[in-house]
């Protein structure tokens, strides 16, 4: 067994390590100025960017949740991975090779596997990847060749796909992974083998079509199998079960493929199979992805809305091509039941001929594909006509019953300008005067869980109190420029900074993140970076304090451009002026009170402490003078 990680090789893989293409394996990272990235957070749900990471630090922070760290920290938190198993990773993404040394002399330590679980779970399904692909080419894999044949895949597309097939054997891919070491605790763990009656492992799948299903990294975490042999008595589909690795709320196949595409365009496009995914984007679509074996809801959502950037700054598409049939309709009202999630638009793409992408392709050409999309209609339109159309608008009855059902559909456009506009298409739909159906529309508005809230917030509101201020002091803001320069420019800055004591920073957390500088070994011995910002993170105490060094070190600096020494030195200078001018003033106060004639020693002395103060304020004043 390995023992623990060298401290120097976590310090170089932190070193070498790119935080922001980690991060952008799962966050679509934009500019916000100064070199900073900004994004969606991945750990809570919002709709304007808090989520900001600086390349040039190696560190992240999300001002709306308060985590943030280095990379470690975020593979750690992201993909719920322990600290050598992130460490590990990124390693392996740098292409450096760890050394390991036993804990302490006579000091006990628990024992480690060389992997952890979900990197043997990977490794299990990469194995398996090839073992099934492998298959494919042999005698018994004929039906699943002309299925892909059939639908319109060569043995190219089968090869970017993944495509494998499960051949007729009880256990022959259970024979094959437990040869190159995995356990058999890990193939039942993973999915891929399960027990028979009689007490021994067998494969979980056999005599099906194979699709790898991967994670938006890229990691093979599941397969999709379809039924090829009539004698076969399962589901047409067959995917794998909930395992540590596969969460089929939160899986899209082909995000992995789609994410580049999605994150450039702004747009997504939601299909309902693999052979669907695969169609569009060998159609020229590559923004399309799916769902696997569940229907489309909130964790999907979320996946989406990171890689579209679905923010106040930028809305995002989403196209959701269902098919025409009932079943089809009632999946895209399902998915309009959840347009709220989205800040952009969703629309609805159906074929005139009810054929899904695939069928489409097959039967028109990539050109009809590319077209089915462009011919997208907004998701509300779609769901007020099913609505409407499942009435007899002919009789009074009719249309009062289809107002009813289609106002509430009206009163959740989360775009408030919009209403009017539907609200008037409703009524010439229906053949009424807009009157009655805008009072609808308000009054599903107003019984909603939205005016629900309006009225408890607004409740609230006339028992509540004043608001507390939450703009910070001119005094603060001095202070946390001045440790924004300690933990982001500790090159330019250290000497200065180390100089100016704890004592001058008034807020108790800013002093506790100072102090945490100092125990950390001073700016001045630091070279920057993730490494030294992580070192005075653990140097603090404080929770907060630790959570504020996580926010400094993202946090803009007050300045246009670079910073320089002149600016760290009106800073510390600004810092330093306050807290003298305030010793000052204690000193004028008590000099006062003293008798000059009784205490004549006493006073004298404080005379000369208050003459020394003034002439460093006004050598203060005088640094500080370009102000910041």
């Amino acid at each position: 067994m390995a023992g623990r990680i060298r401290d120097e090789d976590i310090a170089l893989v932190r070193e070498r390590t790119s935080i922001a293409e980690v991060i952008s394996d799962t966050v679509t990272l934009k500019s916000a100025g100064g070199g900073n990235l900004k994004g969606l957070c991945p750990f809570h749900d919002e709709k304007s960017p808090s989520f900001n990471v600086s390349p040039a630090r190696n560190v992240w922070y999300c001002f709306g949740c308060g985590a943030g760290g280095d990379a470690i920290k975020f593979l750690m938190d992201a993909e719920h991975l322990s600290f050598v198993e992130s460490v590990e990773r990124l390693a392996a993404r740098a292409g450096i090779q760890l050394r390991y040394v036993e804990g302490d002399q006579g000091a006990p330590r628990a024992a480690r596997p060389q992997q952890g679980q979900k990197q043997r779970l990977v490794a299990a399904h990469a194995a398996a990847v090839e073992f099934y692909q492998a298959q494919l080419t042999t005698a018994g894999a004929r039906p699943a060749r002309e299925f892909l044949a059939r639908r319109g895949f060569d043995r190219t597309a089968a090869q970017r796909y993944g495509c494998g097939f499960a051949p007729d054997g009880w256990d022959l891919l259970t024979k094959h992974l437990r040869q190159q070491g995995f356990s058999h605790d890990e193939l039942v763990t993973a999915g891929l083998s399960r027990p028979a009656r009689s007490g021994s492992l067998i494969d979980r799948f056999r005599r099906r079509l194979m699709w790898p299903i991967r994670d938006i990294t890229g990691d093979v975490i599941g397969f999709g199998a379809r039924k090829l042999f009539d004698d076969d008595d399962g589901p047409k589909y067959l995917n794998t079960p909930e395992t540590p690795i596969y969460k089929k709320s939160h899986v899209l196949y082909g995000i992995d493929l789609a994410k580049r595409d999605i994150a450039k365009q702004g747009k997504v496009v939601v299909v309902e199979g693999y052979t669907d995914v695969m169609a569009c984007h060998l159609a020229g679509v590559p923004t399309a992805v799916a769902t696997c074996g569940t229907a489309f809801g909130a964790d999907h959502i979320s996946v989406l809305r990171r890689v579209l950037f679905d923010s106040d700054e930028r809305a995002g598409e989403v196209i959701f091509t269902f098919d025409g049939d009932a079943a089809g309709q009632m999946a895209a009202l399902r998915a309009f039941e959840d347009d709220q999630r989205f800040v952009g638009r969703t629309f609805i793409a159906v074929s005139p001929d009810n054929m899904d992408p695939c069928d489409l392709r097959l039967a028109k050409g990539d050109l009809a594909v590319r077209d089915l999309v462009a011919r997208r209609e907004p998701l509300v339109d779609f769901a007020l006509r099913h609505v409407i159309n499942r009435f007899d608008l002919d009789t009074v009855d009719g249309r009062v019953e289809a107002m009813r059902r289609a106002a509430p559909l009206v009163a959740k456009l989360k775009d408030r300008e919009k209403r009017p506009e539907y609200i008037r298409k409703l009524a010439g739909d229906l053949g009424m005067e807009i009157e009655p159906v805008q009072r609808a529309v308000l009054n599903a508005a107003a019984a909603g869980p939205a005016g629900a809230g309006r009225r408890e917030a607004a409740g609230q509101a006339r028992t509540a109190g004043p608001a507390e201020p939450t703009v910070d002091s001119p005094r603060s803001m001095v202070e946390r420029e001045a440790l924004k320069l300690a933990l982001q420019e500790p090159v330019l800055a250290g000497p200065m900074f180390d100089a100016v004591e704890a004592t001058e920073y008034r807020h108790p957390v800013h002093a506790a993140v100072r102090a945490a500088v100092g125990a950390a070994g001073g700016a001045a011995t630091a070279a920057g970076g993730a490494v030294w910002i992580e070192s005075v993170r653990d140097a603090c105490d404080d929770l907060a304090a630790r959570a504020l060094v996580g926010e400094l070190a993202v946090e803009p600096l007050r300045i246009d451009g670079e910073p320089d020494p002149r600016y760290v030195s009106i800073t510390m200078a600004r810092l330093q002026w306050g807290s003298v001018t305030g010793r000052i003033r204690d000193l004028k106060s008590k000099i006062q009170r003293i008798n000059p004639v009784n205490q004549k020693d006493e006073y004298f002395a404080l005379f000369g402490e208050l003459l020394s103060l003034e002439q460093h304020a006004r050598a203060l004043r005088e640094q500080a003078a370009g102000g910041l």
